[in-house]
């Protein structure tokens, strides 16, 4: 049975006319005839009682045509989801991103896209870069903004803005009155870090390692807020950027029992992107939102 059966059905029903419901579908009346006979061989019941030339909906037609229009309006009311979502003006955009970047650069992108996109709406997952590539993988997001670049055949990936790390340390640590610190200066310290998983942490990681180091961590957190916290009161020091404010700059007063001192060296940076599948269809709401935030990529802070 196909879609356009139950619609030629309907059209009868309403008709009570052969002829007349062909003229109004555009097709002969032999080939509804046709049509009509295959559907009741189908359902194993004449749906009429045919009087001359008028059709009499029967009982079995009358069972039928509720379950038919019911068919109907479910498959119309699809497509004007799918139309809707699927729509630049009000469609919905899925984006995961990390825990760092959600104070601060997720909401200047959204507020830089629904000045010209009001009726967009968007599904934002916050999380590690592990989860949210996974959440990428199975389709559950569009996009992805991450550090450090993702390995993936499938993965696109366009550098969005360079973030300075610091090492983050008590107001009264010996490193606090420092300009600039080599990460091997701190190998006997106690480092505080995100879980594994995490973008941050995968830098941090990759900074170790350059600078030959392997540090105790004693506690892992899942959020950078935590992370703060925990080395405001000593727990141990920690590769940080700084605070932003909602536009994007430092957040002067964030940190009031906290220094950031700057690394030495070439690295001390991680570098913010946005990740899509190249191989994903992605609906004109994704596409015009994705070209935004590119757009905006050079204004960043």
């Amino acid at each position: 049975m196909q879609i356009e059966e139950l619609r030629w059905f309907t059209v009868l029903c309403e008709t009570g006319n052969v002829g007349r419901a062909a003229a109004e579908l555009g097709l002969s009346q032999p080939g509804l005839s046709r049509a009509l006979a295959r559907l009741e061989q189908e359902l194993g019941a004449p749906l009429f009682d045919r009087k001359g030339r008028v059709l009499a909906l029967n009982r079995y037609g009358e069972a039928f045509l509720a379950h038919a229009r019911r068919v109907l309006r479910e498959l119309e009311a699809g497509r004007r989801a799918v139309a809707e979502l699927a729509s630049p003006e009000s469609g919905t955009v899925a984006m995961a991103f990390l825990h760092t970047v959600g104070p601060w650069l997720v909401p200047r992108l959204l507020l830089s896209f629904r000045a010209q996109y009001p009726g967009v709406r968007f599904h934002l997952i916050q999380g590690g870069s592990a989860t949210n590539l996974a959440a990428l993988e199975r389709g559950e997001v569009d996009l992805v903004i991450t550090s450090p670049r993702p390995d993936g055949p499938r993965l696109v990936w366009r550098p969005l803005r360079r973030e300075q790390l610091y090492l983050a340390v008590p107001v009264e640590h010996r490193f606090a009155r420092r300009q600039r610190v080599r990460l091997a200066e701190a190998a006997a310290e106690t480092f505080v870090a995100n879980k594994p998983g995490t973008g941050l942490r995968e830098s941090t990681e990759e900074l170790w390692r350059e600078a030959g180091i392997a540090p105790t961590v004693a506690f892992e957190g899942d959020d950078v807020a935590t992370l703060r916290g925990m080395v405001a009161v000593g727990l141990g020091v920690a590769v940080l950027p700084r605070a932003r404010t909602y536009d994007g700059g430092i957040d002067q007063a964030g940190d009031p029992w906290l220094r950031y001192v700057p690394l030495a060296g070439t690295g001390g940076t991680r570098v913010l992107g946005l990740v899509w599948r190249e191989d994903r269809w992605a609906s004109p709401a994704v596409t015009a939102f994705r070209e935004s935030v590119l757009a905006l990529a050079p204004e960043l802070p």
